[in-house]
């Protein structure tokens, strides 16, 4: 609970660490923010504000999730302002539940005790080196998400809190047995039926399309036959990896160490074990304790028993107080001195006040200053510059480019020359088509620009990533246009013809099914209209040999009586059946349900109680929730 941890270490990594270790974490998680004064609430849940900070915050990882979700899709995806709007609802619906949720658990008392956050903290894989907790690991992450490890317990006690208010509603949900027993009859449930299909394909051959229907179609549906634009394109392309850079020599690489001799000494580490007694409530009485087994440890005490049993940092207590190896300008400038002022293994300091109280320090082990030989960093520093040459090179390079791609703008010859690249041309692709690396975002945007477009100009320099850039330019443009009339006729006239035919087939089947109805068995209709009655003696509502449409149709008709239940059934690929439910089988009711199908009852059952639960919240409470301003994007 001690060490600042260094502004550089592993910022996005610990971002994205922290994000997966609550699902909480991902709407509440640090984002920057975007320039909306927070006074202005998302939303008030019983007087508490949802600031517009919170919602930036939580909107903004939402976004992020989406991107690493979708890629470079997310750009078109996010152009649609009625989805962003569902998104930004859905952030603040979550928010407002979790609102609900704290305060209720308030209500009632409920309190996740310092063990189990202890717990916690301790089995989450992303403190964890090797399987095994790192302090290290815990204390840098949550730092580098500004957040002081009492803080991250609170917050963190807090998340767990709901978690178990959550837990109360449905993780104790269950069905009594009869109800199993029911549920799983219905489940396990088969039925006997006879059924036919009239296929529209067989009455194909009884429809007629003519030229002017066909026309006429293709009046009123004229933008479904549209053909895409499509685009050719002139491309050079600069990537720093693709530059060749004279041989860097050994004596190059020798001068980069003597000059750069201080990056690679290893500073002195120490590993520290320590006792905090927290003077948060009252400074006198902390003081006296950690006196009090001081004494103790110079009498002979363990550490690491005392450090288990009595510091106030939980997670190191855990560990014997063990800090594990720490750095100098690191740690609280207290602590840090009198760790560094230790000179032998086993040393224990005088107590020491820092903000967080007061520490006893214990030095476990130490490494002096080491520098790195120059045998064990040259292949390192060879890479490194020859990619710091290939980098200088590109940005040269980008800068010519771009500069005769601006000023000559009508063709890229000059601008791939001073580059050393070749010019690229595709074929005619459609927009959705275009091959790598034109098919992102950024160069689409660009390429179906009025002004390359129109203006036939080279477009800007274009980042695609590090060190990675594309300046493209149309070489020649299809716009979108309607299909002539020739060219989609069969298109038409087999659609008119798959429409007229399912027309007939359902006509059909209801004059069939009226038969029945009016006393035929649905083997005389078969007979007399040559089709085929099929049977299924054992239909289960998993069945896949059956179309979909039927077998929802034949769990919904009723238990047949003296005749069977007969129905007629529209199927989702145009043709139509009549169903005749022969006969219903229950399943046996056992002592002993499977106990999955036993898990899927109750968790269904869960997630209802929950929603309603949800909802009962809501009605119960007072709501203000003023509308999302666009400008959250």
């Amino acid at each position: 609970m001690l060490e600042k941890i260094r502004e550089g270490s592993q910022g996005p990594v610990a971002k994205i660490i922290l994000g997966a270790v609550i699902l909480s974490f991902a709407l509440a998680g640090i984002g920057s923010y975007l320039g909306q004064t927070p006074e202005q609430p998302v939303a008030e849940v019983n007087g508490i504000k949802i600031s517009q900070t919170e919602f930036n915050r939580a909107y903004q990882n939402e976004r992020s999730r989406l991107e690493q979700q979708f890629g470079e899709y997310f750009a078109q995806i996010s152009a649609d302002p009625n989805y962003m709007a569902q998104i930004r609802q859905g952030v603040i619906d979550r928010l407002v539940q979790q609102e609900l949720q704290s305060q209720l658990a308030a209500d009632l008392g409920l309190r996740v005790s310092d063990d189990s956050v202890r717990k916690t903290i301790l089995e989450l894989p992303y403190f964890q080196i090797g399987e095994k907790f790192n302090n290290d690991r815990y204390l840098q992450v949550i730092r580098q998400m500004n957040f002081q490890p009492d803080a991250f317990r609170e917050y963190l006690r807090k998340d767990m809190t709901r978690s178990q208010l959550v837990s109360a509603v449905a993780g104790t949900e269950f069905a009594l047995e009869n109800e199993l027993k029911r549920a799983a009859a219905l489940q396990q449930q088969t039925r006997s039926i006879d059924y036919l299909v009239l296929s529209k394909e067989a009455l194909q051959a009884n429809v007629d399309v003519s030229e002017q229907e066909i026309a006429d179609y293709y009046e009123l549906n004229a933008s479904q036959f549209l053909s895409p634009e499509r685009v050719s394109v002139d491309y050079i392309e600069l990537k720093a990896e693709d530059i060749n850079v004279e041989s860097v020599t050994e004596d190059d690489v020798k001068a980069y160490y003597e000059q750069n001799k201080a990056q690679y000494i290893e500073p002195e580490k120490r590993r520290v074990s320590h006792i905090l007694i927290d003077n948060s409530e009252d400074d006198d009485a902390a003081l006296e304790k950690a006196n009090a087994l001081h004494e103790q440890l110079e009498q002979g005490a363990d550490f690491a028993e005392l450090a288990e049993t009595s510091s106030d940092d939980v997670v190191s207590g855990e560990m014997g107080g063990d800090l594990e190896w720490i750095e100098r300008d690191v740690m609280d400038p207290a602590f840090e001195e009198a760790a560094f002022a230790l000179q032998n293994k086993g040393d224990i300091s005088e107590v020491v006040a820092s903000e967080f109280g007061y520490h006893i320090i214990k030095l476990t082990d130490l490494q002096p200053e080491q520098v790195k030989a120059y045998d064990e960093v040259k292949a390192d520093l060879r890479a490194e510059l020859e990619q710091t040459e290939k980098v200088d090179a590109f940005y040269e390079k980008q800068t010519e480019m771009g500069a005769l791609a601006f000023e000559i703008s009508d063709r890229l010859d000059d601008a791939a020359e001073v580059a050393d690249v070749e010019v690229k041309t595709t074929p005619l692709v459609a927009r959705n088509a275009l091959p790598e690396p034109l098919n992102t975002p950024a160069v689409i945007s660009q390429l179906f620009s009025v002004e390359l477009l129109e203006d036939k100009v080279n477009s800007e320099v274009i980042e695609l990533g590090d060190e990675h850039v594309i300046v493209v330019r149309v070489n020649k443009y299809e716009p979108s246009a309607t299909k002539p009339l020739a060219q989609v006729s069969e298109q038409i006239k087999t659609r008119l013809v798959n429409e007229k035919a399912s027309t007939l087939a359902k006509e059909k089947a209801r004059e069939l099914f009226a038969q029945v109805q009016a006393g035929k068995t649905l083997s005389d209709v078969a007979s007399e209209q040559n089709l085929t009655v099929r049977e299924e003696a054992s239909l289960t509502r998993q069945s896949y040999t059956v179309s979909p449409a039927i077998v929802t149709q034949a769990f919904k008709m009723p238990r047949p009586t003296d005749a069977p239940s007969t129905d007629v059934v529209d199927l989702n690929n145009g043709d139509a059946a009549i169903v005749a439910l022969k006969s219903v089988s229950d399943a046996q009711a056992t002592a002993n349900i499977d106990p999955q199908l036993q898990q899927n009852i109750t968790i269904a059952q869960a997630n209802k109680n929950y929603s309603a639960f949800i909802e009962s919240l809501k009605a119960k409470a007072e709501l203000n929730l003023p509308v999302v301003e666009q400008a959250a994007e």
